[in-house]
Parts: structure tokens; C-alpha cells; sequence
């Protein structure tokens, strides 16, 4: 069965990272994107892990993971070269409202991390549910190229409109021309 896209607020969400190395810092490259509000736990860190966890003043615990870490957290991301870590951390979960991504293995997922691609605020995100995140990264880089820079000065425009103008069939018309515009603008 395939995932369901979803996009999370993660506004005030606790995030337990597990592990401190290449791995790691990819899902923590993808996470500052959207929040701060990380810990990481490992024994290990490597040194560029290290310094891009000290550039967004991200907590590192430099220890092995103990039972009842995850507690406290929201979101759990599990990155790892230890499958019986990330069975036994995804096991102790059942019993809690913690969601856990056990990196490179789906068997231990309540979610999973989409190829994406941020401009501003859009995010176009590419999935293959994990059978292959290597065609989800070749799709990602592809739609990339074609995304115009302007889009984010237009989103922020018609951010700002939406404030102004009252809810109703002409907004909806206005928003979809203004849109056609920029489209036919830009991808023909």
C-alpha cells in the first residue's frame, strides 16, 4: 500500500533525530527547511554533521539512545545502520501517539521523507512510497528546472492579496486568471 501525501505543520512539534551521520544529516538538511525544533542522539557525530547541527543551533546529545527517549517527541526519525535499533524504537512506539520514520526501511514507518522541492511557499513533493527514492530524486530535480524563479515573488503577492480581498466567486476568478497569467507566462 502507498503512502498518503500529507503536509504537516510542524509548528511547535517536538523532533527526535537518531544518529549522527551522511544519512542523518540529509533528513536534517530536509528538516530545518521547516522547523528548529530538533534534538539529536547519537553517539557518534560526524564532523559535517556537526557543523551544519552548530549553523542552525540544533541540540545534539552525544549518547547512545535509552528506552523512553522518544517520549517527549512528536516525530521520531530514526537514521541508522542498526534494523534491530530502528525495530525496537518503531515497536516502542505502538504504544504512544510518536510517529517514527525509520530511514530505508518502511516496515518501521508511519511516514516517509518525499523527495521535494521548495521555492518560497511552494513545496512540490515526489513520492514513490519507497520503492525506488532514487527515480522520487530524479523526478524531484527534473521539476525543479522547470519551476520559474518568479514564483516565489508571485506567491508572495498573491499571499498578500488574499488578505484583501473578501472570500467569494469573483476572489476565486481573480486568483485562477492572476494564475493562468503566470502560467502561460512562464511554461509555454
Amino acid at each position: 500500500m502507498s503512502f498518503f501525501p500529507a503536509y504537516f505543520n510542524l509548528k511547535n512539534r517536538k523532533i527526535l533525530l537518531i544518529g549522527g551521520g551522511y544519512i542523518a544529516l540529509e533528513k536534517l538538511e530536509k528538516l530545518v527547511d521547516f522547523t528548529k525544533e530538533i534534538t539529536v542522539i547519537s553517539k557518534e557525530i560526524s564532523s559535517n554533521f556537526q557543523d551544519f547541527a552548530s549553523l542552525h543551533e540544533i541540540t545534539i546529545e552525544k549518547r547512545a539512545y535509552e528506552i523512553g527517549d522518544i517520549l517527549t517527541y512528536d516525530i521520531v526519525i530514526v537514521a541508522t545502520d542498526t534494523v534491530t535499533l530502528h525495530k525496537s524504537i518503531y515497536e516502542e512506539s505502538r504504544s504512544t501517539r510518536v510517529l517514527v520514520n525509520s530511514v530505508d526501511d518502511t516496515a518501521y514507518c508511519d511516514f516517509i521523507f518525499p523527495s521535494y522541492v521548495k521555492k518560497g511557499d511552494l513545496t512540490i513533493s515526489v513520492s514513490t512510497s519507497g520503492t525506488s527514492p532514487a527515480m522520487a530524486k530524479r523526478l524531484r530535480i527534473y521539476l525543479e528546472k522547470l519551476i520559474p524563479s518568479s514564483i516565489e515573488a508571485f506567491l508572495k503577492e498573491m499571499k498578500e492579496l488574499r488578505k484583501t480581498l473578501p472570500k467569494g466567486k469573483e476572489r476565486m476568478k481573480f486568483f485562477e486568471e492572476k494564475s493562468d497569467d503566470f502560467m502561460n507566462k512562464h511554461f509555454k
